[in-house]
This record gives C-alpha cells, sequence and structure tokens, in this order.
C-alpha cells in the first residue's frame, strides 16, 4: 500500500491558482488572427412562416465579412442524438430567439449593426404555449412529421398525443386492483416553471478552418465528444475532421452540453474565410439556451389507513418547447429517480414530452428531479397529515429496505434511506415553535449514470506523473480528485502528478459531464491505469535489481529489494533505464449501477409572517449516504452549492412568459440566490460501504439541489397550514393562500 494517505486529505483544488490569477483560458477568451465576431438574428415571433429575407443592406455595413441565412443552408439540422432543430430556420420559426441568420464583422458594432439591417417577412401562425394545451386536438401543430427527422428516437415516440414527442413509462403490479383496495385515495396536481442554470459564463465558441480542411474549435461545453458529433453531423462531415480544443468552461450545472450556435458560427468561418467567434449575451441565455423544462405533474396514490401505499399513478408533461434537439433520445432520464424512495406495490408512471413554442429545455443538474421531488414529496406530505400521521413518521413506514423493489421494478441494495432520514432528523433536534414558524422533510433518491470514458497515464522522465483526461472540469473538482487517485495510488507526493485535459485527438472517448458518474467512471479508470503502469515499472525494477516482481515493494517513489532494502533504485533512473516512455491507456466502459438509488434527506425550518406571507427560511439540514470521501472541500462544496441552487428554484428562480418570451431576460430580473438568502446550513454525512466508484466513493454531485423547494413548501404548510402546489414558493403566493383560508 502507497506510503502516502492522499485520498480522504482537504487537498486544494489543482486548477485553483490559474483560475484565481486569471491565467485560466475560457472559451471567450480564445482570440485567433483574422477572428471575426459573429452574432445570431432571432426571431421575435413565438411561430410564424418565413415569407421572404432581405440581407442587401447588412452586407454592406463596413467590417462585415458574412452573412449566412437559413435559406442558404436549407435542411441542416442540430441536436444531441435526436436532429430536430434547424441551425438557421429557413421556413418556419418555432419560438421567440429561434435562430434565422447570422453575420459575422471584423467588430461586435458592425455585426449588431448588420443584424439590424435584415429585413425579414413573417407571417405570424398560430402559437400554444401551455403543454397541457398543446395536447389538445384543436391546438396548432408544431411539427408536421416528428418521426421524419434524423435520429428519432422511434420506441419512445409519442405520435398518439397532439403534439406528442416523446414518452417514458413503466408499470408494476395492477395499479386498478391497487386503488380498489385502498381505503384513501388522494389526487394532486403541480406545476413547475421553467429555470436557468444560471452559471456566469455565457455559452461560447470559436470555429476556425485550416487550409487543409481541419475544423478547429474552442467551445464552452462539458462533453467535447458530443460537440464534435452534434457539429459534425450539423454541417455533414466526419467527425476525424473536427478537432475541439481544450478550454475550462465556466460553470454549466447540466446545460452547457449543446452545439448551440456553433455550427452557424462554421458556416460563416467557411464564407469568410477566417475564424469567427460567437458569444451569447445574458438575454440570449435565458431567451434561447437549453432551460429547465416547464412541467405539469399529476399525482394520484391510493392508502391503507395503517399508511402502506398499495398504488399510485403519476403523470408528468413536459413542455419540450419547440425542439426535442438539447436532450438525448429526446427525453429527461427519469429512469434515475422515477421510482423514488418508497414501497409502492402498484404503480404506473409516465412522462411526457410535448412540443410547445416555447425555449426549447434542456439539461438541468439531475433533469426533471425538482419537478418530480416537488409533487413527490409534496404529495407525500399531504397524504401523512390526512391519515393523521406524521410526516416522518409515514415515510419512514414506507422507505424501500434492502433487496426490494422500487416503484420501476429495480432490485436494490446498499439500501441506506431510513438511516439517512434518521440522521437528518436527529440533527435538526426538536424545533422551537412559535406563531409562524414550521418545518419540513423531503428526500431525494436517484441511481448514477455510467457508460465509457478513458486516461492516459504516463511516468514521466522526471520521476513524476502525468494522467490524460477527456473530461472537462467543469467547476467540480474532477481533476483535483484525479491526481489525488493517482498520487496514493502510485505512493508519490501530489506535487508529482500532473493531470491534462486532452482534446479530442489526443485523449480517449467520454460521454461527458452528467448523470452523477464523473468520479465513478474516471476514478476507476485512473485506479486501473495506475496498476497496470506499476506492472511495468515493478517489472522494469526487478530487471535492474536482478530479482523477481514479487520481491520488489514499491513506497515514495522507491523501489526496494525487500530482502535487503539498502538495494534501491528510484522512479526517474526506471523510465531512463526503460529507453521508452512508460505509458498507459485505460478505456472503461463502466455499467449503470440500476440497483443502487443513494440517498439525501432535508428537513427545512421557516418563518412566515402570517398577514403578509413573507417567508425566511431560517435553518436547513441536508444529510447524505456518502461512501470513501475522497476530498472533503470538493464534497462538501457540491452539498453546498447544491442547498443554494435548491433554496433558488424553492423561492426565487422562474423564467416567467409571456406569449412565449421570457420577460426577465437578464439576472437583474431572473433572481438567483446570494448569500444574504441563505440560512445556517448543517450537513450530516452517514457513512457506509458500497460505493462503485475507486475506494467505494459514492455521488453527490446532483443530491443537495433537488429537494429544497419540497422541503420548503412543507415547512411553509406546516407553519400557516397554506399548501402551494406551485413554484417558486414567494409571499405573494403564501397572501393569497392566507386569505383563501380566512375565508
Amino acid at each position: 500500500m502507497a506510503a502516502f494517505t492522499i485520498i480522504g486529505a482537504p487537498v486544494v483544488r489543482a486548477e485553483g491558482p490559474d483560475k484565481v490569477a486569471g491565467r485560466s483560458i475560457y472559451a471567450a477568451d480564445v482570440n485567433l488572427p483574422g477572428q471575426l465576431w459573429g452574432m445570431i438574428l432571432r426571431s421575435p415571433h413565438p411561430h410564424a412562416r418565413i415569407r421572404h429575407i432581405d440581407t442587401s443592406k447588412a452586407r454592406k455595413v463596413p467590417g462585415v465579412k458574412a452573412v449566412v441565412t437559413g435559406q442558404d443552408i436549407p435542411g441542416r439540422f442540430v441536436g444531441k442524438s435526436f436532429r430536430d432543430m434547424p441551425v438557421l430556420c429557413w421556413d418556419v420559426v418555432r419560438f421567440v430567439g429561434d435562430r434565422v441568420a447570422a453575420v459575422a464583422a471584423q467588430t461586435t458594432e458592425a455585426a449588431e449593426e448588420a443584424l439590424g439591417l435584415i429585413n425579414v417577412e413573417y407571417e405570424d401562425l398560430p402559437a400554444v404555449f401551455d403543454p397541457l394545451e398543446a395536447m389538445q386536438p384543436n391546438a396548432p401543430r408544431i411539427h408536421e412529421d416528428v418521426a421524419s427527422y434524423d435520429g428519432v428516437p422511434k420506441q419512445r415516440l409519442a405520435l398518439d398525443v397532439h403534439n406528442g414527442l416523446t414518452r417514458l413509462a413503466w408499470r408494476k403490479g395492477n395499479p386498478e386492483q391497487g386503488f380498489g383496495e385502498a381505503d384513501l385515495v388522494l389526487e394532486h396536481t403541480f406545476r413547475i416553471p421553467a429555470r436557468h442554470q444560471g452559471y456566469i459564463e455565457p455559452h461560447a465558441g470559436t470555429v476556425a478552418i485550416d487550409p487543409d480542411g481541419r475544423i478547429q474549435v474552442w467551445m464552452s461545453a462539458k462533453n467535447p465528444f458530443g460537440i464534435r458529433t452534434q457539429l459534425a453531423k450539423a454541417v455533414a462531415v466526419p467527425e476525424e475532421r473536427i478537432r475541439v480544443n481544450v478550454v475550462n468552461v465556466g460553470g454549466e450545472f447540466g446545460g452547457k452540453g449543446d452545439a448551440v450556435d456553433l455550427p452557424a458560427a462554421y458556416f460563416l468561418a467557411q464564407q469568410s474565410g477566417r475564424p469567427v467567434k460567437i458569444v451569447m449575451n445574458y438575454t440570449e441565455e435565458l431567451m434561447a439556451s437549453s432551460p429547465a423544462h416547464p412541467t405539469v405533474i399529476t399525482i394520484r396514490s391510493g392508502v391503507k389507513r395503517d399508511g402502506r401505499i398499495v398504488a399510485r399513478y403519476l403523470r408528468a408533461v413536459h413542455a419540450s418547447g419547440a425542439y426535442g434537439a438539447l436532450k438525448p433520445n429526446a427525453t429527461l432520464a427519469t429512469w434515475h429517480y422515477s421510482g423514488g424512495p418508497y414501497r409502492v406495490e402498484n404503480a404506473s408512471i409516465e412522462f411526457l414530452q410535448v412540443y410547445t413554442n416555447t425555449v426549447p429545455g434542456g439539461y438541468f443538474r439531475s433533469p426533471g428531479s425538482v419537478q418530480t421531488f416537488f409533487a413527490l414529496e409534496s404529495h407525500t406530505d399531504i397524504i401523512a397529515r390526512e391519515l393523521g400521521m406524521d410526516p416522518a413518521e409515514f415515510r419512514l413506514k414506507n422507505l424501500l429496505s434492502e433487496g426490494e423493489e422500487d416503484a420501476v421494478g429495480h432490485r436494490l441494495r446498499c439500501v441506506r434511506f431510513r438511516e439517512v432520514l434518521q440522521a437528518a432528523l436527529s440533527a435538526a433536534g426538536r424545533q422551537k415553535r412559535k406563531l409562524g414558524t414550521g418545518r419540513g422533510i423531503a428526500l431525494y433518491g436517484r441511481h448514477i449514470g455510467g457508460d465509457d470514458t478513458g486516461v492516459v497515464l504516463s511516468a514521466e522522465p522526471d520521476g513524476s506523473f502525468t494522467l490524460i483526461s477527456p473530461t472537462f472540469d467543469q467547476g467540480a473538482g474532477t481533476h483535483t480528485i484525479l491526481q489525488q487517485l493517482v498520487a496514493e495510488e502510485m505512493g508519490v507526493p501530489i506535487q508529482e502528478v500532473r493531470v491534462v485535459v486532452g482534446d479530442t485527438d489526443v485523449a480517449p472517448r467520454d460521454s461527458g459531464a452528467r448523470a452523477s458518474r464523473v468520479t465513478y467512471v474516471a476514478s476507476r479508470a485512473a485506479v486501473k491505469a495506475c496498476r497496470q503502469l506499476r506492472e511495468q515499472l515493478m517489472a522494469q525494477a526487478a530487471r535492474m535489481l536482478e530479482c523477481s516482481t514479487e520481491e520488489v515493494d514499491f513506497r515514495g517513489g522507491q523501489f526496494r529489494f525487500r530482502e535487503d532494502p539498502r538495494q534501491q533504485i528510484n522512479l526517474k533512473k526506471i523510465v531512463a533505464q526503460a529507453g521508452r516512455p512508460l505509458t498507459v491507456t485505460v478505456i472503461e466502459d463502466a455499467p449503470y449501477p440500476e440497483d443502487i438509488s443513494y440517498i439525501c434527506a432535508q428537513v427545512a425550518e421557516v418563518e412566515v409572517d402570517p398577514e403578509t406571507g413573507k417567508v425566511r427560511l431560517s435553518r436547513f439540514v441536508t444529510a447524505h449516504d456518502v461512501g470513501t470521501i475522497i476530498n472533503p472541500i470538493t464534497h462538501q462544496g457540491q452539498i453546498d452549492g447544491g442547498v443554494v441552487m435548491g433554496v433558488g428554484q424553492g423561492m426565487m428562480e422562474e423564467m416567467v412568459m409571456d406569449g412565449g418570451r421570457v420577460t426577465n431576460a437578464s439576472l437583474g430580473d431572473y433572481k438567483l440566490p446570494t448569500a444574504a438568502d441563505i440560512p445556517e446550513l448543517k450537513t450530516v454525512l452517514v457513512s457506509s460501504g458500497g460505493g462503485v466508484a475507486a475506494y467505494e466513493g459514492k455521488a453527490i454531485g446532483e443530491f443537495a439541489n433537488n429537494s429544497p423547494p419540497a422541503a420548503i413548501a412543507n415547512a411553509v404548510a406546516d407553519a400557516v397550514g397554506v399548501r402551494l402546489f406551485e413554484l417558486p414558493i414567494t409571499a405573494e403566493k403564501i397572501y393569497h393562500g392566507l386569505k383563501e383560508k380566512r375565508r
């Protein structure tokens, strides 16, 4: 075993000094010789036919080098895997913000002037904005032939639904019989608005075309290989002609996995013969990027008087927006958590994606989870109170145990649901009750993702190690974790390990930072690489020490003959003697651990003014099932950041839309939480085995952010008896609820 104990140490972030000193390069920092500024002309209409486009005046603006419209490149679509979103629209626009034309100029001022001079004649078409209304037979049809699009997920299409896109559905047991046997049946409907991921760095990308036709890309995105695939299909070139270069990502929270304006930048670069950079402003971010879906969820549960859940029906209708392109397979990965942490004997669960004339929805840190668990955990509290049971007692009675099946048929192991909830309750202690105070609890459980990744590990001539990883660090501290793993496995100080992000020409393929999978898959790949490289080093050392590999010890960068430790040789000499680079490449295709669901339990305490409805979150407890914690600083950072994000989604965040137009399209109007909005935070860690990452580590990235809205809503109901069925939880809504209650 290594002589150093790096695992579990609070190691500072590997990239921290460069970021703090301003040396880190982000996508908007890329500046190439002859580079032009690109800008996009966007539709002012939610649904309209394009009758004519005149670009003649725009082309005459001094400094303008390229103008491209959708009518120049008809039939070009972009998307993660399902391609229904035009690179630039040529016949119909489907939301306010849809791309119609693009210009490239020597200055942003010239580009902006040219945009204003492009004349587009539109013919308005009927539009629909609410997903339930979009499903009605008389609603305007947004896409005529969904099944004709490239990459269509045929097995998931919801063609039986008007404006339907995709359906995910599960059925367990006999729900009809279960409802018939229930003593009490309750049904509730919840609404959750669109929300933006709130990263400070906007989408940015640069495209340059080399003289030999090679396409160079710099992009603010978490998945370089996915971006390469999307761009290749959008512009009809082989992936091998595209190189996605390395830049830092300034936060993404699920929202930066799409090529967005990159294909338009390519066509501008192709026409102008010069590199083109496009950087979204924040108005564009909020009106045309990839927010979380507005969702309507209906839950009906049948329960026995003793509190057992015997039947459940859940239907979530997501407003996909104008396109499904920003989601893999045009769906949200709801299999991760749709079963919930409760024992349900009979269930019917359905998630629908429905086209609407609104901003296309994408991924947001554990996509669909806030919607699902706000509804599920609010509904759970209502059932408990209807039965006259304490909400915690009701949950403890129904939580799954080891080896039981969840509501979608996953048989679970390493279950720690009860322990985590009890730990949260214990940490919260007894609340000092007074007028207008309340406490709410909520749970969140999910599986994590798997899939492929790879690393290249090299022993350097100076005795250090270099790990090339394909994983862009979008803020989670991934490179620090990998650095620690290599240092621990190779028995060297952490300063002797360097983690380098490889571009798509250098690094093995990786499917991106998503589904709380990164530490799981990347740690396994890194540890495998270390052990394979160590075998090479040990074999070389044995030859030099004239003994067998079984007689060699390796500690602190030194190889020793076990029977005579005075005979030793250091790593630097081993590499020099080998006369060649000592390098291993490992490809890890990690399975999806569908039999494991990690859990988070949270307790919120609020103070509500019974006259005005003003609500203050006074205390928040979050408890987590954890394995070996590789770095306690980054681990706690993920928890704290998640709670803050969840509080924002619960109490203030909402993309307000009027006629399909986002009306609060700036960070000044779209309110994100600040330090003044955050109460006392308390974290409880329940340690146990069973983690699938290296050293039995467990995921933490997408847990603390999902159940705060439900916990806060439950606390408000406990405080003043007002049950809110729609987010965010605001003083105005509580005030109206109080007025209604007094009536």
